[in-house]
């Protein structure tokens, strides 16, 4: 379909609308923790699995909230009396935000969906009718042009953000326009680009009814609006990414073959970045058959970044068609179309030689090191967000081991990170553990084995004394040669510093 089966958009050139529809839906509490209070955990979870049918029975009534609700996120015509008690009809009709059935009944024109922000904020994302609820597992069907909502894939990128005040930030492909209502926030100056000019509207109107500044707003296919001279201090994208054959959805599809929308917009990023700046995508990659993933991605990262990939999920080839398969709708169509598409999405990965798909976040940082570093690991385990804040963190550590060589790490100061545990495993009733493990609760999650002088050390370390003295006591408790110890532990030390267990104290 084309873009002409979508409904009208809201006028983006009526604050004074948006304004006083924000202000109804603040009223009647249409908010996250409003929508929760009302619907039920049951229910409220339900509509994240894109079923309404728990909601629909919680609105029966005629509160304000259960008539915004069943209006703006569950898609039902409102009588016009029971809307007019609520916000402005009148100016809602006129500026496009409602449309008549009719004579006496009125229909939302997008949908909105309440949206907490970080630091408590009230926020409300636009998205086309029937793709708020449970972001892009909202609709059954797809059309060309489509705007979703709020999925996984935003709330996840929009939490490893890193959240530094800025002067200037791209959204690259804002969709809804989350990205750039998250970085307004931090941000002088917001510019957000899509090859969709529906998605920039969509954005705009995301924007006014959030209460927040205006973005600058551009048309065009990854940097193309960018201007050569223009440079950021943070770009983030969460890109069409999905590896398939053709570009029949723009939401989704790349319109490049294989990965080379996501290698095309990793490798672009470089030149964009401001000294000290952050680029941080969500991508997929594909595993090919003969060539090491980890390299592949290394060949991605430009010149002048040092680079965090992190590997999240792998799926093989038929369980990656078969979810964005489900994700189009296609496993309801004809089952003979169907099967073409199925198929059709193998050949594209046989001809490549592609035998699974890796889905992850590429962070870089704008580094005037003479040797950046690159850093590509996968870790599939639970992880704790936001995780900005830790991003931000490990790009600062690189630094510091990067500067400091052995007998640096012996003279500095250390102190172990917050809610780190340790754990000893072995047999039941040994005298000693087979080894030790040390386990982070916040962040990253890792757990990481050490040696009992490792633990030891880390124990110890709260800042006050030198890694050097440390050690020596340790030397002398386990009766072993002070000097051999120093020449053998910076190597633990460095990986303890590198995976967060240790910070370095200034």
């Amino acid at each position: 379909m084309s873009n002409s089966a979508l409904s009208p958009l809201p006028s983006a050139d009526r604050p004074d609308v948006a304004a006083r529809l924000r202000d109804a839906l603040l009223g009647a509490s249409f908010t996250a923790d409003g929508l929760l209070e009302l619907l039920g955990a049951p229910a409220y979870a339900a509509l994240a699995r894109s079923e309404v049918v728990p909601a629909l029975r919680a609105t029966r009534g005629d509160t304000p909230l259960e008539t915004l609700v069943r209006l703006f996120l569950l898609q039902q015509p409102v009588p016009h009396a029971r809307v007019a008690d609520v916000l402005s009809v009148d100016a809602c009709l006129e500026a496009g935000w409602l449309t008549g059935i009719g004579g006496d009944e009125a229909a939302a024109t997008v949908d909105i969906r309440p949206y907490g922000g970080p630091d408590g904020e009230d926020w409300f994302i636009v998205s086309d009718l029937g793709c708020a609820v449970g972001g892009a597992g909202g609709i059954g069907s797809r059309e060309e042009g489509v705007v979703l909502g709020v999925g996984g894939a935003s709330t996840t990128l929009a939490g490893i953000t890193v959240r530094t005040p800025v002067a200037a930030a791209l959204d690259l492909g804002t969709g809804s326009g989350i990205q750039a209502l998250h970085a307004a926030r931090h941000a002088t100056r917001v510019t957000a680009t899509d090859l969709n000019p529906r998605a920039l509207h969509i954005t705009a109107l995301t924007l006014a009814l959030s209460g927040a500044p205006a973005a600058d707003l551009r048309a065009g296919s990854l940097f193309e609006p960018i201007t050569a001279d223009e440079t950021y201090d943070l770009i983030v994208s969460n890109p069409p990414f999905v590896i398939s054959p053709g570009a029949r959805l723009t939401y989704r599809d790349g319109g490049m073959g294989g990965d080379d929308l996501c290698r095309t917009l990793v490798q672009q990023a470089g030149d964009r970045l401001a000294e000290g700046g952050y680029a941080q995508f969500l991508a997929n990659w594909q595993h090919v058959e003969g060539e090491d993933w980890q390299d592949r991605l290394r060949s991605w990262v430009p010149r002048g970044c040092d680079a965090w990939i992190v590997q999240r999920e792998v799926q093989d080839v038929t369980q990656y068609a078969e979810l964005w398969l489900r994700d189009a709708g296609d496993h309801r169509s004809d089952p003979v179309e169907y099967q073409a598409r199925y198929d059709a999405w193998l050949d594209e990965f046989e001809a490549r030689k592609v035998k699974s798909v890796g889905f992850g976040w590429i962070t870089l940082r704008k580094t005037g090191a003479v040797e950046p570093s690159v850093t590509v690991e996968e870790w599939p385990h639970s992880i704790e967000q936001p995780l900005g804040e830790a991003v931000r963190a490990h790009f600062d550590r690189v630094d510091y081991l990067r500067a400091t060589d052995d007998a640096g790490l012996l003279a500095g100061h250390f102190k172990l990170a917050a809610e780190v545990v340790q754990e000893q495993v072995g047999l039941p009733g040994a005298e000693d553990p087979e080894h030790v493990v040390l386990r982070q609760h916040r962040g990253m999650r890792r757990a990481t084995k050490v040696d009992t002088v490792g633990a030891g050390f880390a124990g110890v370390c709260d800042g006050t004394l030198s890694a050097g003295r440390i050690l020596d006591a340790i030397a002398q408790l386990v009766g072993e040669d002070p000097v051999l110890l120093r020449d053998r532990t910076p190597a633990q030390i460095r990986l303890l510093v590198e995976q967060g267990f240790l910070n370095p104290v200034e």
